[in-house]
């Protein structure tokens, strides 16, 4: 009650003296932090965790993709739950069961139990991802966003983005369980902190829940996730892939046409009128795609064919890690002065050739190069993943936030597993073709070189996307929220 009283006079909460925004701010960054650093934080120990439980790399794949399918689960329906609670409330929840699923995983005797306890870390991460960025949106006016967004992305992306590095040096020195122990004390401290500080900043009002529209939703995404994340073991073309994905994509589209029907919509799909909106959710899909596989693709390759140490891999990885945390905020900064068109066209431009290069690297790659090409990717991803988020969600009216943060990050996961299904399945289809290729008996540098082959096949569909998205930044401009639009309008029929 008392926010809205306080809303009635401030337009954003930011602007009231009587609120507290810093202790609000470090409450959701400390969670986040955490939460979203497990998305990555297993990669590098995919190989040990592959020799530990004697599984294959498709199954051990799911630590991965199956965190990403139980996120595009929950995430749609973000913006029905931001409606129903508080921000309080919700934060407070999904930091609870995050931090249960992390001490299921720091205890697993096996890998069914590890998959359980990384699903509840999921639900956690995939609620908390949206719930962080509607109330940053509600807190911020649209001019000082850019910063804002850049230091969410200095959680968002440097958390994830460290992991890999974070995990070697873990793996080598610790063991794997590690990885969940060490988060154990930070998830607790973070739920104190927020009980102590976090105060509500939505409405709740409470609409109509379609229960439909939830199941459609279940089913969609879910079947997508699932059917690309079994291609990598079973292959397109097997029954269960094929079927899933089919039936996913028609459950997608029944939602879909469902939501317009609808006078409160589970997801309110209107925000793709908006035409920033549109471009940069197809520019953002890209770079998830780009992200995500390079971070489960490049230290297999370390691991693999150059045969570094967990430890070694992560190291090779920190540079660009770090420097994808640090550019964040700058970037959101310049976003702010210059906006869009001045990052994401040169930024484009140094991920296709850096793409480019990945796509020909070799059993005989120097080390240093794969660093160098590393940092440019990270670089270029922070220069365009946060503005073109701030850029799409700032043209949009304040009732579509809550359903264009989660439109966004439901795509996050959707894309990410799709593209990392899609990379590794493409990957070990090119090696597996190669191989029965190759006359017996096969040797360790027969694999190698087949195994490379794949990952030049990767990098070089996934530098066609990125052209893709090169030629999509030409058409971006700085949005103007619709609010102020027809404020604008209204004005000039006035002056008439």
């Amino acid at each position: 009650m008392t926010s809205d009283i306080k809303q009635t006079k401030y337009e954003f909460l930011s602007e009231d003296p009587t609120v507290k925004v810093m202790p609000i701010v470090l409450s959701l960054i400390i969670g986040a932090f955490f939460a979203t650093l497990n998305e990555t934080l297993l990669n590098i120990a995919l190989t040990t965790l592959m020799t530990e439980f004697s599984i294959s790399i498709a199954t051990v794949q799911w630590m991965a993709t199956g965190f990403m399918l139980v996120m595009g689960i929950v995430i749609p329906i973000s913006a029905l739950l931001l409606q129903w609670f508080t921000t309080r409330q919700l934060f407070l929840s999904t930091m609870i069961v995050f931090t249960l699923g992390t001490v299921i995983c720091a205890s697993a005797p096996t890998f069914s139990i590890l998959l359980i306890g990384r699903f509840l870390q999921a639900v956690g991460t995939g609620l908390l991802t949206p719930i962080i960025f509607h109330i940053f949106l509600l807190l911020f006016p649209p001019q000082r966003r850019g910063t804002i967004m850049g230091i969410i992305g200095l959680v968002f992306m440097f958390a994830p983005a460290i992991g890999p590095t974070l995990s070697g040096v873990i793996v080598e020195y610790l063991g794997w369980r590690y990885l969940f122990i060490i988060v154990i004390p930070f998830a607790c401290f973070s739920i104190i902190f927020a009980y102590k500080f976090l105060v509500n900043v939505s409405d709740v009002t409470r609409p109509k829940i379609d229960i439909l529209s939830i199941v459609f939703s279940t089913i969609g995404f879910g079947c997508v996730v699932f059917g690309f994340s079994s291609a990598g073991e079973a292959g397109f073309l097997h029954p269960t892939v094929y079927l899933s994905i089919t039936i996913g994509v028609i459950s997608i589209i029944c939602f879909s046409i469902r939501q317009f029907k609808l006078e409160e919509p589970i997801l309110n799909l209107r925000v793709f009128k908006f035409p920033m909106f549109r471009i940069g959710v197809v520019i953002y899909i890209i770079i998830i795609m780009a992200m995500l596989s390079s971070e489960v693709i490049l230290p297999m390759y370390l691991q693999g064919p150059l045969a570094l140490s967990a430890a070694a891999a992560g190291l090779v990885l920190l540079p660009g890690s770090i420097l994808n945390g640090i550019m964040s905020p700058v970037m959101g900064n310049l976003f702010d002065k210059f906006g869009p068109r001045k990052l994401l066209i040169p930024a484009a431009f140094i991920l296709s050739a850096t793409l480019f290069i990945l796509s020909r690297i070799s059993l005989q790659t120097p080390v240093w190069l794969i660093i160098v090409c590393y940092i440019l990717l990270m670089i270029s991803v922070s220069a365009i993943m946060m503005p073109t988020q701030t850029n799409a969600l700032n043209q949009l009216p304040k009732q579509l936030y809550a359903h264009g943060t989660a439109v966004l990050t439901t795509l996050q996961p959707v894309a990410g597993a799709v593209g990392v299904s899609i990379f590794v399945g493409l990957m070990t289809a090119r090696q597996n073709n190669l191989l029965k290729k190759t006359t017996p008996p096969i040797d360790a540098a027969i694999f190698n070189e087949t195994f490379v082959a794949g990952v030049n096949l990767v990098y070089l569909i996934a530098f066609g996307l990125a052209v893709i998205s090169l030629i999509f930044s030409l058409f971006v401009h700085r949005a103007t929220p619709a609010e102020m639009e027809n404020k604008e309008q209204s004005s000039s029929l006035d002056l008439t």
